[in-house]
């Protein structure tokens, strides 16, 4: 019974993970309508551009 709990927390764990990263790419490769709306960006995140 506790390997089947680990293995869905792994499972949800890899979802997350590339839910938190698809959403960091589309937060680096667009820009914010307001003037000073755009929040600084980390240094890891610019590695993301497509630019």
């Amino acid at each position: 019974m506790k390997s089947s709990k680990a293995n869905v927390v792994k499972k949800c764990g890899k979802v997350l993970a590339n839910l938190a990263l698809s959403v960091t790419r589309a937060n680096v490769n667009s820009t914010c309508l307001w003037i000073n709306g755009q929040p600084k960006l980390p240094k890891d995140a610019k590695k993301l551009r497509r630019f």
